[in-house]
Order: structure tokens, then C-alpha cells, then sequence
């Protein structure tokens, strides 16, 4: 096990069996998520892309050759994509042109796909949106 995923694995005190148990038991908050601890470098990360709004790092669980999640630094009060108000559409089509813009320095020519998970329902396990970017294989439809 990698140093990373060592230090990742012990910041999550509880274990899931899966990611839907673990959107289940996620919760919102303002208390720091583990995106905010990578953002501050309190947890390493394989950073494939930084500017002042975008933070985009490889996923340690990957569901394609290629996973990236895509973060913005502030969260100011983005949860998740339910929780958007006008104040959020600039963080919002950023964190999608970088995403376009990740995908190309990766290689993903032949296409790629973005998702954004929404509340326990949609699997989501960190209250911080972030963007999915997964590629480098055939995606299939329906998604899941």
C-alpha cells in the first residue's frame, strides 16, 4: 500500500463496504472535508493540474486508466451540484473547461467521461463538489 493511500485509509476512521454505504453515511458540513486537507497539502496527492480556483489530482480509487477528480479550492458553501446558486456558475463552467482542459494533457483524445455525483442517492461521499474525469478505456451506457 502506497504512503498515500496508508494515509488516506486512516483519515477515514469507519470502513465501507462500498461507495454507496459510504454516500449513505456521509453527511454535510462545514467542518473540513479530506479535499480541504489536499488543498492544504495536510494529505498528499498526485496533483496533475493547480491554478488559484482548481485543484485536479489522481483518484486513488480509479474506475478507468484514467480518474481524476477536479476540486475547487474554495467551497463557499458548494456541497454539491443541488446546492448551486447563481454566485457558483464561474467555479462551476471553470471546473468544467479545466476538466476539458486535463483530459487533453492526459491524453484522452478519443473522449472521456464527466461526472458529478449528487447527494446519498448519487453516491456522493465528500460534501465538496468535485468533477469526476474518467477515460483511457470504452465507456459503456447506461452509466449505472
Amino acid at each position: 500500500m502506497s504512503h498515500r493511500v496508508a494515509i488516506l485509509s486512516s483519515h477515514f476512521s469507519h470502513v465501507m463496504a462500498s461507495e454507496k454505504e459510504a454516500a449513505h453515511a456521509a453527511t454535510p458540513s462545514d467542518s473540513p472535508t479530506i479535499f480541504d486537507k489536499i488543498i492544504s497539502k495536510e494529505i498528499p496527492s498526485t496533483v496533475v493540474y493547480e491554478d488559484d480556483k482548481v485543484l485536479a489530482f489522481r483518484d486513488i480509487k480509479p474506475q478507468g486508466p484514467i480518474h481524476i477528480l477536479l476540486i475547487p479550492k474554495v467551497r463557499d458553501g458548494l456541497t454539491g451540484l443541488s446546492k448551486a446558486e447563481e454566485r457558483h456558475i464561474d467555479i462551476l463552467g471553470r471546473l468544467l473547461y479545466t476538466a476539458k482542459l486535463v483530459a487533453k494533457q492526459e491524453g484522452l483524445e478519443e473522449g472521456f467521461r464527466i461526472v458529478i455525483n449528487d447527494g446519498p442517492q448519487g453516491c456522493q461521499s465528500v460534501y465538496h463538489i468535485h468533477v469526476h474525469l474518467i477515460g483511457g478505456r470504452q465507456m459503456n451506457w447506461p452509466p449505472g
